[in-house]
């Protein structure tokens, strides 16, 4: 069964202190939270929308911005960082020609940062779609790029 925005909201409408799963929800069917979303959750909770948007801005785990098809986390942690982990964020974010947080313009990839994800003895890792990719090098974030790029239908080198 599909879930649809209105059926996860009904299985909670006026219970405000299911606030953060009913997002959590939303944006595993919407893939990020819109605008005209959380003003929904807002006005079914029973929630202030000024609420709403102050849990959504607060958690990381959410985005306000469609994302990509393809979700590149870099962890940015102590392991990861004296690993290597900058250059290879700095490698991904010029060849993919983004920003942290942005998303190519053919909608394919995201590229995000994280403080920790708790796998030092993996470091550098990348997370892919919730995939985790230990020991990365920039020749493996290159081949990956690359096979995602060719199984979607786009130039497979980087």
């Amino acid at each position: 069964m599909t879930r649809t925005l209105e059926s996860v909201i009904e299985e909670r409408r006026s219970q405000p202190h299911q606030l953060i799963e009913v997002l959590q929800d939303v944006q595993g069917i919407q893939g990020y939270l819109s605008s005209e979303a959380m003003v929904m959750v807002s006005r079914e909770l029973g929630v202030p929308i000024m609420e709403v948007f102050r849990v959504a801005h607060f958690y990381k785990a959410f985005s306000l911005e469609p994302r990509g098809k393809h979700i590149l986390t870099l962890c940015m942690g102590t392991a990861c960082h004296v690993r290597g982990a900058n250059p290879l964020l700095e490698q991904a974010l010029s060849f993919l020609n983004l920003e942290v947080g942005q998303t190519t313009e053919d909608g394919l990839f995201t590229v995000e940062a994280v403080n920790c994800i708790g796998a030092c003895a993996l470091a550098p890792v990348l997370i892919h779609n919730g995939v985790y990719h230990p020991h990365m090098t920039p020749a493996k974030l290159r081949s990956l790029v690359g096979r995602l790029r060719k199984a979607e239908g786009g130039v497979g080198h980087v």
